[in-house]
């Protein structure tokens, strides 16, 4: 077995690696239902903790990343925000709320993920492919939001309580909340949370309003957790959010001041069941059951569309000596209805099995290494009447991984591994699902799943105050899949997709201060396959509104920030982002096609925003929050969005969104 010794090396190991701290791994009797990231020999993953959430009064994606550099949000209305992890679109990286997997897209110029950071407990974010254990087609990374419950909200002698929350944003909108949380037995607690808000048009740096972001949300949320027995745990809980508002056609496209907006509503409900049973070294067992329905409504043509994800993941953990293993089986079920009146359905499924395993070698020396096999099956049905044939899809791989940690000394911990993962056909995107323009099949006859190679290399320096880390990588995406617009099948394995780069973090604590900063750069880059064009055009950097579902590129990105906390009831704090200037050449497709006599360069404006946040206890209870985001009014366009292509003519509608200026944010919060 494993000593209590060895246990904390293990802990410090998955902590360096997920941003989760120790002594929480060390001591927590509910580790095996903790939905831990941890990914093989990667430092810079890291967690988003409640605490940062509340203090810069986070109410959309943009503002739970807002202070990671590898971790991009672009869309500057909630509902068309795209996450980005290190360069690639969040269709590569596989995203769970309380496990439960957000799979595919609505429309592609919406996101597909939604949150309310308000209810959120911790993000664990895996950057790039990783371990076995992390999900079917982690090609990307994982990114895992994971909900409060009433253990988190309660002391344990405590049995009811609840938090009323108002705030307002002078850019513009305003927020309120409620939950209320007890314990109905010794063991058992339910929680229930709602939250309201509604949004004007912001404006931008300049002070013009941005049409087309106005929008009124809801959210409810239950959770109802305990124990059964002492050595079991049993939590189930129910999501439904909805949004309405007038969007135009292209919700993550800048509108036009002549642009006709649309009537629009999204929905999701999620129903998620966990359990685990605790008996021993050898019998850790976790299942998670998931249900989840969202849909879309609006548009040009009023369509309606919806995606229905069910599935399960089983796995149990067993300990022998100096060995760790987590092994089992993973299921999901995808089916979109399409709003396209011909093309109804497309259905997914993906069966995975899976062996993750540690050991320690030496007192400095950890392994990890592990298999897993994924198969998936696709079909798409259509309507008498359509053009073209139905496709199907059906491909399985297995994906190897290993990695290493050999702590030097006490301060200086090296890592190196290398993670494979695999990814068939899944359903697409419900409002342009794959249709030929000609009679045969939407797909290539050879067509084949994407399989990724991530190579990483890490330092980590851990001192009394200081924390550094520093990680480079490498990922190469084979047979990527992508749209063949003009000519040709309509999807295709297009070629390579590379993302390399180099990534720094850096906490240092002295007092009362606490200063931050990270560095990320990326480089993400596309190579064709030989015929994709007609024309030799070598390495491509990746551009949002080309390569939907692909990845962006993005300039060298800081952040740096600074914490101040003389006392426990008062802390206060700035952060700086900057993000350095980047051209690029963009359009191949529509060039190689002769529909421009030149390819586009791309400029994309460097920017720096600069955010102060301020929080106070004033009475046991009642606490004030106050946030300035983008103090200087910074006009810009988050170089994760789409570019601007207005300068190419006939494409002057393709031009994505200002970010929002100068926001003040207040808000009041009372706990009993």
């Amino acid at each position: 077995m494993i000593t209590v010794g060895k246990k904390r090396i293990l802990a410090a190991f998955i902590a360096a690696l997920s941003g989760v701290s120790a002594s929480t791994l060390a001591n927590d009797s509910e580790l095996g239902t903790i939905e831990t990231v941890t990914v093989v020999g990667q430092a810079t993953n890291f967690e988003v903790t409640s605490e940062q959430l509340e203090s810069y009064q986070a109410n959309d994606l943009s503002d739970v990343f807002r202070l990671t550099p590898s971790v991009n949000v672009g869309g500057s209305l909630g509902i068309a925000q795209k996450i980005y992890v290190r360069g690639l679109e969040d269709n590569y990286v596989n995203v769970t709320v309380d496990g439960a997997p957000q799979a595919s897209t609505l429309f592609h110029h919406i996101g597909r993920v939604s949150i309310d950071p308000n209810l959120l407990k911790q993000v664990d974010v895996q950057a790039g492919a990783g371990e076995a254990s992390s999900g079917a087609g982690t090609i990307g990374g994982a990114i895992r939001f994971k909900t409060k419950s009433v253990d988190d909200l309660l002391a344990s002698d405590e049995s009811f309580g609840g938090k009323l929350s108002a705030s307002h944003f002078t850019n513009a909108g305003e927020q309120y909340n409620v939950s209320l949380y007890g314990r109905l037995t010794d063991d058992w607690g339910l929680l229930g949370y709602y939250n309201d808000t509604s949004r004007d048009n912001f404006e931008d740096g300049n002070g013009d309003e941005v049409l087309g972001t106005a929008s009124d949300q809801n959210m409810g949320f239950v959770k109802l957790s305990g124990a059964i027995g002492s050595n079991q745990n049993l939590s189930l809980s129910y999501e439904t959010r909805e949004e309405e508002a007038m969007f135009s056609s292209r919700p993550n496209w800048h509108v036009q001041p002549d642009e006709l907006l649309y009537p629009s509503k999204a929905e999701r409900d999620t129903v998620v069941a966990n359990y685990a049973l605790h008996q021993g070294p050898a019998l850790n067992l976790e299942a998670t059951l998931y249900d989840t329905v969202s849909s879309f409504k609006g548009g040009r043509f009023d369509w309606y569309t919806e995606i229905a994800t069910f599935g399960f993941d089983l796995r149990n953990t067993t300990e022998i000596g100096d060995h760790r293993l987590t092994y089992g089986v993973d299921y999901r079920d995808d089916q979109v209805d399409s709003g396209d009146p011909l093309y109804a359905q497309e259905k997914g499924e993906v069966l995975g099995a899976y062996v993750q395993a540690y050991s320690q070698v030496t007192d400095q020396l950890l392994l990890s290494y592990g298999v897993r096999y994924d198969n998936y099956e696709f079909q798409q049905q259509v309507l008498a009447g359509a053009a073209g044939e139905p496709g199907e899809f059906e491909d399985s791989d297995v994906s190897f991984n290993a990695g290493l940690l050999y702590e030097v000394t006490q301060h200086w911990a090296l890592g190196l591994s290398y993670a494979e993962a695999f990814r068939g056909k899944e359903i697409g995107d419900g409002f342009t699902i794959e249709t030929p323009e000609a009679a045969g099949s939407p797909f290539a006859e050879d067509i084949v799943g994407e399989t990724v190679s991530n190579v990483e290399a890490s330092v980590e320096y851990t001192g009394s105050n200081l924390n550094a880390k520093l990680a480079i990588f490498d990922s190469e995406i084979e047979n990527a899949m992508f749209d063949q617009l003009y000519g040709g099948p309509f999807y295709d394995n297009a070629g390579t997709v590379n993302t390399s780069g180099v990534e720094f973090d850096l906490g240092y604590v002295l007092g009362d201060f606490y200063a931050h900063m990270g560095y990320s750069n990326v480089d993400s880059e596309f190579d064709p396959k030989a015929g994709f064009y007609t024309q030799d055009f070598g390495t491509i950097h990746l551009s949002a509104y080309e390569f939907r579902h692909l990845g962006n590129s993005r300039g060298d990105t800081w952040n740096l920030g600074l914490e101040y906390s003389p006392v426990e009831s008062f802390k206060a704090g700035f952060n700086i982002g900057y993000v350095d200037d980047l051209t690029i050449g963009t359009l191949y497709q529509d060039f190689d096609a002769g529909w421009l006599p030149s390819l586009y360069e791309l400029e994309k404006e460097g920017y720096t925003t600069v955010d102060l946040f301020a929080e106070w206890e004033v009475v046991n209870g009642l606490s004030l929050n106050a946030a300035i985001i983008n103090v200087f009014d910074e006009h810009y366009r988050d170089h994760s969005s789409v570019g601007d292509y207005s300068a190419v003519e006939g494409y002057g509608l393709v031009v994505g969104p200002w970010e929002a200026g100068r926001d003040i944010r207040l808000s009041v919060n009372y706990s009993f």
